[in-house]
């Protein structure tokens, strides 16, 4: 059936072809035949062109002979027949076009009404292209939004359920199947954009699990009253990391420096873990604290793997008594709020609590 249909809606085009071809080749021998009767080729041309568009104008020459009239009655039928049959493809073409983009649309409105639990990406940008992927990977159903007609195509091409719709409309988040959504992450680099989706998704689905992305740091808090689970700031993130490697090189090369780590890395956060380095800096009320009087003031919320000194020792699952020195980096896993965490680590002498924060 499926063969079936799009041989029909294919075919078109080659009829298109075809008859251009024919029409061309019909131009051609009958210019070339007033051409052998002594006519110019341009007086040729422009009877041809007279006769196959029926316009009627008077011949340019007499028609006084029978090879002329032939010739004549010739392209009279078969110009009049070609340019019928042209018409007619024409319109067969953008009528088929057309149709296909409605087979097009329904098939993806029908896919995309039979998800629940489904994953919304608003944004197909560089950070929607690695996060449809991971999530296909996993298993996960999912539907891409995006207002692009270049990025959408992108996202047909690799076999991904998609819309051309702006997911800052009501409407084109209730296209995607927002009110039986489990997940929506919107990651358009537009903050303002990222509000107002997190607002809106928030008003149609009050349990739905929100991820939104920021530019600034300023956007966080904006997103998180707007109705935002987690904001996730690529910027801090991709800074953190480079200054991880830079502070840090064999921690950072120890977690992130294999597959086998990666894997392990997403073993744990599957499990609501989490693997992080905190760096403990100068005039932290950290500094000279016992790894285990650390693990203590967290309340189980993490513990300590290994620990990298700024002079490049590195100790693997040190002992409790093991103290804190400024500049050391604290691999760690935590089940905990990592914010508050690193807090903890961090936060000079008169501000060892996290306000929100678990301690």
């Amino acid at each position: 059936m499926t063969r079936a249909l799009t041989g029909l809606l294919t075919s078109p085009l080659r009829n298109l072809v075809a008859v251009v071809a024919f029409m061309l080749a019909l131009i051609t021998v009958s210019t070339t035949g007033y051409v052998l009767a002594g006519w110019s080729l341009a007086d040729a041309i422009y009877m041809v062109v007279l006769t196959v568009y029926t316009v009627g104008y008077e011949e340019v020459r007499p028609i006084n002979t029978p090879g002329l009239h032939a010739l004549t009655m010739m392209t009279i039928v078969f110009g009049c027949t070609g340019m019928i049959l042209l018409t007619g493809v024409l319109v067969q073409v953008f009528t088929v076009g057309q149709i296909k983009q409605l087979l097009g649309r329904t098939g993806v409105t029908t896919e995309i009404e039979r998800l629940k639990g489904h994953v919304i990406i608003c944004g197909f940008g560089r950070i929607g292209v690695m996060l449809a992927k991971d999530l296909k990977d996993g298993g996960m159903d999912l539907v891409i939004l995006d207002r692009s007609e270049a990025r959408i195509a992108q996202a047909q091409a690799l076999g991904y359920l998609c819309l051309q719709v702006d997911a800052a409309d009501e409407a084109g988040l209730k296209a995607g199947g927002i009110e039986r959504a489990k997940v929506l992450a919107t990651v358009l680099p537009d903050d303002a954009a990222n509000v107002f989706i997190t607002l809106s998704a928030r008003s149609l689905n009050r349990e739905l699990h929100i991820i939104a992305r920021g530019e600034q740091p300023t956007t966080e808090s904006k997103l998180v009253y707007a109705g935002a689970d987690k904001v996730v700031l690529p910027t801090h993130i991709g800074a953190e990391r480079i200054a991880e490697m830079i502070l840090h090189p064999e921690t950072a090369r120890f977690i992130r420096g294999s597959d086998r780590m990666r894997d392990f890395d997403k073993t744990l956060r599957d499990l609501g873990l989490h693997l992080e380095v905190v760096t403990v800096p100068e005039e932290s009320a950290a500094i000279g604290v016992g790894l285990g009087e650390m693990e203590n003031r967290g309340r189980g919320g993490f513990f300590v793997v290994q620990l990298d000194r700024r002079d490049g020792e590195v100790l693997t699952r040190p002992p409790g008594d093991t103290r804190l020195q400024a500049g050391d980096g604290v691999l760690l896993v935590t089940r905990a709020d990592i914010a508050a965490i690193t807090t903890l680590f961090q936060a000079s002498a008169d501000r060892v609590r996290a306000g929100r924060s678990l301690f």
